[in-house]
């Protein structure tokens, strides 16, 4: 009897256990969605029109950003990192799938904050081909241009687009484009224009919470003006074509200021 009572015991412990892990361990999945917009208006390719601080009026016909290093954080100051691996997105007004990113076997809690890259980190820019697979593919489709042969590196946001204001280029037209790249050099130092940004994920403290039977979303505004009328103003006008040139790293500060939080909820699974 006494042998029987020792084994019931360890077994009862043994459950005890596993239950208290598996509390521990539950996890939930959190859907981000990145709403490209200008100011208070949608971001419409083509079609809409803008005015920046400047006066100058403008026409977005691309806009394309990688989003990495995906961090989500508690108000206790805990934090679950995104796997690095599962932790890179192409983010293209263009393609709507791309705008939505589910981050899975997030664990359970109450997250206030998102914090996220602009662009690629010098790691994966300089990693075997091998580890850049998918849309970090520099020969695949996904990639679409976000990737300088000449300059052997990801361009961290690209946008493109036209404007009265903008002199004529080559081609007699009044396009305007940002292409801004540069992860602080490889072989040789370079301006690094990648930005880590955080994102309060509610407008009074209460968070995000993830479970096992709930599903959170979380709506990130991205305000595509904030590249020329951001915490340092870019006039068209005069910067209507900026790769490598030291001002893009004045533009890499202004869009890392264009994300704020639009809303929140949670849904069944």
């Amino acid at each position: 009897m006494q042998r029987l009572f020792g084994l019931f015991f360890a077994l009862s412990g043994l459950i005890a256990c596993q239950t208290k892990n598996d509390v521990a361990t539950s996890v939930g999945s959190v859907q981000l969605t990145f709403d490209n917009r200008v100011g208070s208006n949608d971001l419409a390719l083509g079609t809409g029109t803008y005015r920046n601080k400047a006066g100058e009026t403008f026409t977005v016909t691309r806009f394309d950003y990688f989003v990495s290093n995906i961090r989500l954080l508690r108000a206790d100051g805990a934090a679950y990192t995104v796997p690095q691996d599962d932790s890179y997105f192409l983010i293209r007004e263009a393609d709507p799938t791309s705008q939505v990113i589910t981050l899975n076997n997030v664990p359970a809690g109450d997250y206030t904050q998102l914090e996220f890259m602009v662009g690629v980190d010098s790691l994966r820019n300089t990693a075997d081909i091998s580890k850049r697979t998918g849309i970090l593919d520099p020969a695949g489709s996904h990639t679409s241009g976000m990737y300088w042969d000449w300059n052997s590196g990801y361009i961290h946001l690209k946008m493109e687009g036209t404007s009265p204001q903008a002199p004529l280029d080559a081609t007699g037209n009044r396009n305007f484009r940002y292409h801004i790249g540069l992860f602080g050099g490889y072989q040789a130092p370079t301006l690094n224009n990648t930005r880590v940004v955080r994102v309060p994920m509610s407008v009074n403290g209460a968070g995000v919470r993830t479970s096992a039977a709930m599903k959170s979303s979380v709506v990130i505004n991205t305000d595509a003006g904030k590249l020329v009328d951001g915490p340092t103003p870019i006039s068209i006008a005069t910067y209507p074509d900026v790769m490598v040139s030291p001002i893009s790293a004045t533009i890499a500060n202004n869009y890392a200021t264009m994300f704020s939080f639009g809303s929140s909820g949670t849904s069944s699974k």
